[in-house]
């Protein structure tokens, strides 16, 4: 894990005064790491029954695919307002430091599937808890949730805690 954490590059002042923006693009561009943090976060579900991997715009898509394909199971985008091209269903939420929309395809989730939420960093929980909601309103049973940083101070982890559902993560800051 100290590996892919001192590969993270730490941008203070992005995108707003006052944010430090941990920069994952550092692992991405360094093959086995890459390899390393995705083969880390499909770990846990190696042996359970995932039919859908949800992943968030935009470094969520980053992990999630691959981790789709090594768990046979298959990949729902959710994307930022306007940018899928059928019926969507979404939700709002608001982020550390701005709000947005979540949508993702009405016809994405089937009722009773098992799905995975994916994304690259879990800091308030708002993008996440917002994705949760998108899921279960299409009938989807989340299986678990999984992110390769942690930002703790921030409480994600807590806002995430009503949805019963497991978090994992490899990297964390407090």
């Amino acid at each position: 894990m100290e590996r892919l954490r001192t590969r993270i590059r730490e941008v203070p002042d992005f995108p707003d005064e006052g944010i430090l923006f941990y920069d994952i693009t550092t692992v991405l561009k360094h093959g086995p790491s890459f390899r390393e943090a995705t083969d880390l976060m499909a770990a846990p579900f190696r042996n359970s029954p995932i039919d859908v991997v949800v992943a968030m715009e935009s470094r969520g898509f980053i992990f999630g695919a691959p981790i789709a394909y090594l768990l046979n199971a298959g990949f729902a985008p959710i994307r930022k307002m306007g940018k899928l091209p059928a019926e969507t269903i979404s939700r709002e939420y608001a982020l550390e430091y701005a709000t947005n929309t979540l949508e993702i395809h009405s016809d994405a989730i089937e009722s009773g599937q098992r799905v995975l939420l994916v994304d690259d960093l879990l800091a308030t929980g708002g993008t996440v808890a917002a994705s949760l909601d998108i899921v279960k309103e299409l009938g989807g049973v989340p299986a678990g949730v999984v992110v390769l940083v942690e930002l703790e101070s921030l409480g994600g982890r807590q806002r995430l805690a009503p949805y019963g559902v497991d978090v994992h993560s490899y990297i964390t800051y407090r």
